[in-house]
C-alpha cells in the first residue's frame, strides 16, 4: 500500500508506523487501540491511517476495460 511519508496536516512522520498498524489490525486489534499503542496521538495523523484506501484495486477494472477496447480497435483496423 502507498501510505504518505508524512501527515498532510502536521508533517509528522507516519510511514514507518504503517506496517505495524496494518499487522495489528489484521490480528484483530481495534483501530484506536492500535494507533494509541504505536504512538499516533494526533487526530490528523490518525485519519491518515484510518482513511487510507488501496486505490490500485479501484483503478484496475478501468485499465482492463481500456486494454480490452484497445485490442478490439486494433483487430478492427487489421481486418
Amino acid at each position: 500500500m502507498l501510505i504518505p511519508v508524512r501527515c498532510f496536516t502536521c508533517g509528522g512522520l507516519i510511514a514507518d508506523k504503517y506496517e505495524e498498524y496494518s499487522n495489528r489490525i489484521k490480528a484483530g486489534e481495534e483501530s484506536g487501540k492500535a494507533l494509541d499503542s504505536i504512538g499516533i496521538k494526533r487526530y490528523c495523523c490518525r485519519r491518515m491511517f484510518i482513511s487510507s484506501v488501496e486505490t490500485i484495486y479501484q483503478v484496475i477494472p478501468y485499465y482492463e476495460v481500456l486494454r480490452q477496447r484497445k485490442s478490439e480497435m486494433e483487430s478492427e483496423i487489421n481486418q
